[in-house]
């Protein structure tokens, strides 16, 4: 088992948070200086950087949000010169205008490095042929992992994302070892070879590095079976700066966050206040070395929680949990909070069901209506109507279990659900049209 950078990862507590008080330090002075928003931020909240004298100040100070970012596009939140930025990425920008981050060399420097790391905890080594289905382009997922990989030594195929029979010959004829893509796409890769008739075995690929989306340990074992790899998740945003912020190793209990580049926090989503270790909440991030694009008090909208005791490997670094799913992207149906992962939990179950499905949000009158729809096998959907009904019974009994409100499951025929390269989407909401 392989440590990237055992000196960093494996650093006791002490020494830890005194190299994250000083970096800390040195950011709120540097955003301060530079950055106008965050100079008005912290004169409306009456602090300034040297009211900080330990890491628990922090919560003093103001959060950032994706709306600040918006309000200061597209360069209005970097710290230095453009002339200074090698490189700009950005957003989706699928709720608006696309958030805009930049990079100096030295931030680019210390991300393929975090990447490399990350990378090497999930097993990663000069010996691999990694296979990048990620779309290349504004997103930092590709370029992240591809420059990280390429540290380690590792060979790279940046395939990018797409045309997935292609991709499959490409995995055979090359010897691809490690994917690299969202989970959502893997199991459309293993519904490909399956149809194709390729068996998982007559690929040489081991190990799976997936993220971009939240994804529930059922669907994880669905595609470590399917695909026959190790499935690892990893952690980033492109606002902290992108993938390389946290990734699982192989004993896969909780992605270590890079602690001497980000300071975490877990808050409560409705009130904001700092809640205690091993708290369930939303996860805040600050920056503690970037310099074109630091960000202090970054609200995610993630939801997940931390462990801070040493792990099995070695690394002593905080562990995140899987995410829940995000605080806005929570689901309100009939006034219960319902995250899509808690209907997948369930889901990836009930034998039958495919890894594949969407959510339908309706207004009947004043109340809402959830409606599950999920491709079951064919000897299923083509199953005798008393025995369907039986199964939908039976499903919509154990999301009632889960969820605390009754759901309304619809039976789909294979493949009848639209395939995504990249995150898949997964709700229909017409409540708000």
């Amino acid at each position: 088992m392989m440590i990237w950078d055992p000196d960093r990862e494996c650093m006791a507590r002490e020494p830890l948070e005194a190299l994250q008080l000083e970096e800390l330090q040195t950011t709120l002075e540097r955003v301060y200086r530079h950055v106008p928003c965050y100079q008005k931020k912290f004169l409306e909240y009456g602090v300034s950087p040297s009211d900080l004298t330990s890491l628990s100040d922090l919560a003093k100070f103001p959060f950032t949000t994706k709306e600040d970012l918006r309000l200061n596009y597209p360069y209005g939140m970097f710290a230095v010169p453009l002339r200074e930025v090698v490189r700009i990425h950005s957003s989706s920008g699928t709720t608006g205008k696309p958030t805009v981050v930049g990079y100096t060399r030295a931030d680019l420097d210390n991300w393929t490095e975090l990447v490399a790391r990350m990378m090497t905890a999930a097993g990663v080594t000069a010996d691999d042929i990694v296979h990048i289905a990620f779309g290349y382009g504004l997103f930092t997922g590709a370029f992240g992992l591809h420059y990280g990989a390429e540290r380690i030594g590792a060979s790279v195929i940046p395939i990018s994302s797409g045309n997935t029979e292609k991709q499959i010959m490409i995995m055979q004829d090359y010897q691809s070892s490690a994917l690299v893509c969202t989970p959502s796409y893997a199991l459309t890769i293993a519904d490909h070879l399956q149809k194709m008739g390729i068996s998982p075995d007559s690929l040489k690929l081991r190990i799976g590095l997936f993220g971009a989306e939240p994804w529930s340990e059922e669907m994880r074992r669905e595609i470590e079976q399917r695909l026959g790899v190790l499935a690892t998740d990893n952690f980033g945003l492109s606002e902290v700066m992108g993938p390389g912020v946290g990734g699982e190793c192989e004993y896969k209990r909780g992605m270590h966050i890079a602690e001497d580049h980000f300071l975490a926090e877990i808050i409560d989503p409705q009130t904001g206040e700092v809640l205690p270790p091993g708290s369930v909440g939303e996860l805040v991030l600050t920056t503690l070395t970037k310099q074109a694009f630091p960000m202090i008090r970054y609200r995610t909208r993630d939801i997940t929680r931390l462990h801070y005791e040493k792990c099995k490997c070695g690394r002593t670094m905080v562990r995140m949990e899987k995410t829940r799913g995000r605080s806005d992207d929570m689901l309100i149906v009939k006034g219960v909070n319902v995250f899509p992962t808690q209907i997948e939990e369930v889901l990836f179950q009930v034998e039958g069901c495919a890894p594949h499905y969407q959510l339908v949000l309706d207004r009947e009158g004043h109340t809402d209506s959830l409606e599950v729809q999920v491709e079951v096998n064919e000897k299923i959907f083509f199953d005798e109507m008393k025995k369907q009904r039986e199964f939908v019974g039976m499903v919509e009994k154990r999301l009632a279990a889960m969820l605390g409100l009754r759901a309304r499951v619809k039976l789909v025929e294979p493949s009848s659900i639209p395939r995504h390269e990249g995150k898949a989407n997964r709700v229909i909401d017409r409540r708000k049209t």
